[in-house]
Order: C-alpha cells, then structure tokens, then sequence
C-alpha cells in the first residue's frame, strides 16, 4: 500500500530538512533552495487493531512560493496526504498555510492534512503554541512542534499522517467506495 503525500510551506520553513530527517535521519543546516519537485520514499509500520499494515509514504517535496502555479497544480494531483509546514520564528509562514490548505483541495479534496511547526530549537517564536493548535484545528489536523535540526517530533509527525493515511483507505474500503 503507498500514499502520494505533498510537503507544503513557504521557502526555508524546513520541509527539505524534515524529509532528510525522516527518511535518512539527517541534518544539514546549509540552506539549498528545491527548484520544482524531489520525491523521496519511506515505508511506515502502521498498527492496526488486528494487523500492522506497511505503507510506503511517497513524499512530495514541493518547492515554496506564495502564488498558485498550475505546475505545482500537477504536483499535488493524487496527493492522499499533506504536511503543511510553518517556522515558528516568522509568523507569516503560519498565516499563509491557509493558501496551501486551498490549493491542495482545488486538486485532492479528500487530502489528509498533518501540521509541523518546525524550528521549534529556535528562539524567540513568533507565534504561540495556541495560535498553531488553533490553526490546525480549524482545518482537521494534528499538529506536532518539530525540529528537523534535532529529530524532535518528526518521526511522530510522519507515523501520525501514515495513521491517518491507512485509517482513511480502510474507511474507504469499508464504505465500499474503493473498489
């Protein structure tokens, strides 16, 4: 079982970092702008009540910006998921998720959404826990406060989405609309 998932946030809030964390558990702090796409996969193990079902997380590494492309339109076609990401030290990063959250749904309506409030290592934060939580209530999702630099809540994070992920496909096999 595999789920197309999009990283989605402005430039430098860290979905690089966090899928380098993810899939090879590493670290760089140099900052290499991704131009376009890079795809990377990890298999997740997801507990179920009575199985543990394998699920290859297909990770879309979207390059940031603050205008919808009808090329990155492509890239999020299909997506079952989305890790919308925001730098706790810029607060504009959080208040522009809501055009990320729009975007995705013009082309993946039933997209699952997780939120990573990245750089949480770093002082001072311009935005408070509570202002993340309650953006991330009011569009149906988990938030985790992560750090790419130092593996915190990352592993989480991703464990959470495959959850969502493999709970939603059994839900839809159940309602019989995946067949």
């Amino acid at each position: 079982m595999s789920s197309k998932v999009c990283l989605l946030g402005d430039f430098a809030v860290g979905k690089t970092s966090l899928v380098r964390r993810f899939v090879y558990d590493l670290f760089d702090d140099k900052y290499i702008s991704t131009i376009g796409v890079k795809v990377s996969r990890k298999t997740v193990a997801v507990p179920q009540a009575d199985r543990v079902v394998e699920l290859s997380l297909i990770l879309w590494d979207l390059a940031g910006g603050e205008k919808f492309d009808p090329i990155q339109a492509t890239y999020m076609r299909g997506a079952a998921g989305a890790v919308l990401v925001c730098d706790v030290t810029r607060a504009e990063t959080l208040d522009r998720l809501n055009a990320y959250v729009s975007d995705l749904q013009q082309v993946s309506p039933a997209a699952v959404f997780v939120l990573a409030a990245n750089k949480s290592d770093l002082e001072p934060w311009e935005v408070s826990k509570e202002q993340v939580e309650a953006f991330a209530a009011s569009i149906g999702a988990t938030c985790f406060f992560t750090s790419a630099k130092t593996g915190d809540q990352v592993e989480a994070l991703f464990r959470e989405l495959g959850r969502e992920l493999v709970e939603k496909l059994n839900g839809e096999k159940t309602n019989g609309s995946a067949s």
